[in-house]
């Protein structure tokens, strides 16, 4: 990479909503630094799904050649590092990363994802993205039929159980300790034979991240091959609240329908600023971030 320390745009996270902006902004002759840890947060998930052109693929190889495609643009650059500091300048802003550098730039995208905050279960962590999941349009199909679990409670493990139970009859909640379902909910579940297990859950057998069993604090077992949950999160990235984004009731970054953050010149897009964790949803939100900052340089140029 060049000397030069001194962009038009940082991208912050290197994954699909950041490559997707990056070449909507290499075709735009932008010249961008995209700052990236290399460490995605489905790098444990075998197959990616719901993906036009990509069904089955692991995510890694996507990944390999999204970035293979946008480093044919001249314009771009890549620094494998973590931001760790930004502030506001009177040219746009200033980013210090890990390794000690500082690079500024008119703008900034942040597509940073969030960490995912893991309950104290044995083996969760080894399962997760593989049999412990977050979404049935990701999953589901691969899985229909089978022994499924839940692990939520309360109005969202009932509407979660509403949605499971399209792909699998085979349905069990784990409330992970005392119920806070209804009355009314518990009756509806089971009248559709979907059981309520409100015994804290101790341990997920597996074998290479594949469930096999899940073992309550009893020693009982349930054969499940998956189980589904949601994750408390927090931000990955501290320039987020070091700028001052303002973020919404469920702590994702808020943005627009152009993916501008309330800090003007900062963008956001993927997993930092939606709920909708699909491939497809966060590659759109790139392609709009890219194109909306070369608009607002474009009419600043006017």
């Amino acid at each position: 990479m060049q000397k030069d320390t001194k962009f038009e745009i940082i991208i912050i996270g290197g994954s699909y909503a950041g490559l997707s902006a990056a070449m909507a902004l290499g075709r735009s002759m932008r010249r961008v630094l995209i700052i990236d840890s290399g460490k995605p947060c489905n790098r444990q998930t075998p197959h990616a799904h719901n993906l036009l052109t990509h069904d089955g693929k692991k995510p890694a190889e996507i990944a390999r050649l999204a970035k293979e495609q946008v480093a044919r643009y001249p314009t771009i650059f890549f620094r494998e590092d973590v931001a760790t500091n930004g502030v506001k300048t009177e040219r746009g802003f200033s980013i210090t990363t890990a390794k000690g550098e500082t690079f500024q730039c008119e703008k900034l995208l942040l597509a940073t994802g969030v960490a995912d905050q893991m309950p104290d279960i044995q083996h969760f962590v080894e399962c997760w993205g593989i049999s412990v999941l977050h979404c049935p349009y990701c999953h589901g199909y691969e899985i229909k039929g089978q022994p499924t679990g839940i692990l939520g409670n309360g109005d969202f493990a009932f509407e979660f159980a509403k949605m499971i139970r399209h792909w699998t009859e085979i349905l069990t909640i784990f409330t992970n300790g005392p119920s806070t379902l209804t009355a009314e909910q518990t009756a509806k579940l089971q009248q559709r034979d979907i059981q309520l297990v409100e015994e804290p859950v101790h341990v997920l057998l597996h074998q290479n991240g594949y469930l096999q069993n899940i073992m309550l604090r009893s020693g009982d077992l349930f054969p499940v091959k998956a189980l589904y949950t949601k994750l408390p999160f927090e931000q990955h990235c501290p320039l987020l609240a070091q700028l001052g984004c303002a973020f919404t009731e469920d702590g994702y970054v808020q943005v627009d329908g152009f993916q501008k953050t309330s800090v003007p010149g900062v963008f956001s897009a993927g997993d930092a600023t939606t709920p909708m964790r699909a491939l497809s949803s966060v590659i759109a939100a790139g392609t709009i971030a890219g194109a909306m900052m070369n608009r607002e340089m474009i009419e600043a140029q006017w």
